[in-house]
């Protein structure tokens, strides 16, 4: 392969690094995984992202090769202009320099992005949002994750990422978010807040097939408890999944006025695992509360690619990251 045949899509999460090589036509041809250990500190936490990088490449037969560029998603806050992790809670890093780190290692370009706009551009590039103009991402999950695709290209700021929507305000009061908001759409429709009212009607003795599953500790009440709960027909916490889909239709109401997306596509484990239940509820609340006119102009659908589109977009955005300046120094 030449030095520009392949290329690496890295994503970084809480718990686990995920590296895939894909050729020039995107199809993977390599793959590692490994434990983040972001508590065994920054420098261990970089040279591990490098290290997972390596045996992905060992795993498609070109150990001695250079990429032709590498992207990675990165969580918290970042500085998009020098590929810097600003701030990882989750991790305990402070001003990572992620993009010095690998550039260094690997001798390639390296693209640092936000996680979950990196899975939007792959559902985006290869999955529910193909040939679209302009694409929206809704990923419910401990938070809410939101990302957009316009003509090509990832909506941000001038320094860091955009799209919080778990942070557009849905109520002027009620439940607080994790930043001490009341009454946004993370604090009204996480799985983090669908587990804890579902754990109440555990303790009430409206979910027997819950309780079974993962009595009322909310860590173990995760995506897969609450699919087990809907199927064995526990309808409390059906109603509960359905009013937090909702309120997700809600802020799609929202998505749809300020950038009247093609698709708005919904992901995440929740979303995954009970796919009809939370799209379908979603859909026709925004269908019903959506201006008359952008009715018919958009629709609401599940993501296709599941944990891969975070490194299928990683791999994708560097690439078109590396071609936008190649552009650029030719003009």
């Amino acid at each position: 392969m030449g030095l520009s045949d392949y290329y690496v899509g890295c994503d970084l999460g809480g718990t686990k690094i995920l590296s895939v090589i894909y050729d020039a036509d995107f199809k993977p041809i390599g793959r590692a995984r490994k434990k983040t250990k972001g508590h065994e500190g920054q420098e261990f936490g970089l040279k591990r992202i490098g290290d997972t990088i390596e045996e992905a490449m060992d795993d498609a037969g070109i150990a001695t090769s250079k990429p032709g560029a590498i992207g990675i998603g990165c969580p918290g806050p970042l500085d998009l202009n020098r590929g810097i992790i600003r701030e990882a809670p989750n991790l305990g890093w402070v001003d990572a320099p992620v993009k010095s780190s690998l550039e260094a290692r690997f001798s390639c370009p390296v693209t640092v992005a936000n996680d979950v706009d990196l899975g939007v551009y792959g559902e985006y590039r290869f999955g529910a949002g193909q040939g679209c103009r302009c694409v929206v991402g809704l990923f419910p999950g401990t938070g809410i994750g939101g990302g957009c695709v316009y003509q090509g290209e990832i909506f941000r700021g001038n320094v860091t990422s955009c799209m919080e929507v778990g942070h557009i305000q849905i109520m002027a009061d009620g439940p607080h978010d994790g930043a001490g908001n009341a009454g946004t759409l993370e604090a009204l429709a996480s799985r983090l807040r669908v587990a804890a009212e579902a754990a109440q009607a555990v303790y009430r003795g409206q979910a027997p097939a819950l309780r079974k599953k993962a009595g009322m500790d909310i860590s173990e009440i995760r995506s897969g408890a609450l699919a087990h709960a809907v199927e064995n027909g526990d309808e409390a916490v059906i109603r509960i999944i359905e009013n937090a889909a909702e309120y997700l239709g809600v802020g799609i109401v929202t998505l749809v006025h300020l950038l009247a997306p093609d698709v708005v596509i919904m992901g995440g484990g929740m979303v995954e695992a009970l796919p009809d239940l939370i799209v379908k509820t979603a859909r026709k609340s925004a269908k019903q509360r959506v201006l008359p006119s952008y009715r018919d102009q958009f629709e609401v659908v599940a993501a296709k690619l599941g944990d891969d589109a975070a490194v299928m977009g990683a791999a994708a955005w560097g690439r078109h990251s590396l071609e936008v300046a190649a552009n650029n120094d030719g003009s």
